[in-house]
């Protein structure tokens, strides 16, 4: 696939009967996982800071991992689904298995049941607060490929839904919801509006073609000022969350580790070059890494 790493352990060892399915759910683009994965660690590290006697579960965290693995998985099956024909007509998916035919609609569809089974699994490990939660998630889920139809911020509801684990984490340890997490959410939403924006860049042209819309093509020549918004949003909104659920000194001495990649991003960036956007959006794994690392630390301390 062209947005997929060089070498990728799909491509390499994979049977080659089940490597449309690997790449229809993305296993050869392990950065989509990871980056629904690491506002519910964020969370989780968050919720320890504001009641250290919860800690920082080893058991946890790895549902979550399982967890982001299987349901990101079912989405990008869900969206390839539904966009299967749009795919088409743009270079870079059109390739994709279902677009291309190399898998059917309904071994996607008997795949994505597979996949959500796993991703509920998971789920019923956590206490019920938190099962409502995620089953709630489901609409963000459902209507997220329908928005580039309808609206310029697709990447809004991106955000929405992929940000959801922000609450799932603190919602796991302390059974409810609280301002820290809500100001986390919000923080990582406007972070999924800056990186996925800036992953679109790749596709404005044929995306104009076939009627596609994105905040890459909304903000146009204005592109980067308007990421840089909303990476400095989210780095505020993720200092208030730590501030907010009584991170101290510590925190604050290492709330620059995730934003320092962010001002990288931006300096680096060159909107024209597709190769360039695609390296930029997959640093924010290591932003996400850096964040949840900065509140484990003060944690820790």
């Amino acid at each position: 696939m062209p947005d997929a790493p060089a070498v990728n352990w799909v491509d390499r060892l994979a049977p080659e009967s089940v490597r449309p399915f690997l790449r229809m759910a993305r296993f050869d683009r392990p950065i989509g996982y990871w980056l629904l994965f690491w506002p519910c660690a964020m969370s989780l590290a968050l919720a320890a800071v504001a009641r250290p006697m919860t800690a920082f579960p080893t058991i946890t965290v790895i549902w979550f991992l399982i967890g982001a693995i299987a349901m990101r998985s079912a989405g990008c099956v869900y969206n390839d689904l539904v966009d299967r024909d749009l795919d088409r007509s743009v270079a870079r998916t059109r390739s994709r298995p279902l677009a291309s035919g190399r898998v059917s609609v309904t071994q996607g569809l008997v795949f994505m049941a597979v996949l959500g089974l796993i991703g509920l699994a998971v789920l019923v490990q956590f206490n019920s607060f938190t099962i409502w939660l995620g089953l709630a998630s489901l609409v963000l889920v459902a209507i997220y490929p329908f928005m580039k139809r309808i609206t310029w911020w697709p990447q809004l509801f991106l955000g929405l839904a992929f940000s959801w684990g922000a609450l799932m984490g603190w919602a796991s340890e302390l059974g409810a919801l609280h301002v820290p997490a809500v100001l986390l959410y919000v923080g990582s939403i406007v972070w999924v509006i800056g990186y996925d924006t800036i992953y679109a860049l790749q596709d404005r042209e044929d995306d104009a073609l076939v009627g596609i819309r994105s905040t890459a093509r909304l903000f146009g020549r204005h592109a980067r000022l308007a990421v840089a918004v909303c990476y400095a949003a989210a780095t505020a909104l993720w200092i208030a969350a730590g501030l907010a659920a009584s991170a101290g000194a510590v925190f604050l001495w290492v709330s620059w580790l995730g934003p320092a990649i962010l001002v990288w991003q931006l300096v680096t960036l060159d909107p024209d070059d597709p190769g360039n956007c695609l390296v930029r959006f997959r640093s924010n794994g290591w932003v996400g890494l850096a964040v949840t690392v900065s509140y484990w630390i003060e944690y820790y301390f």
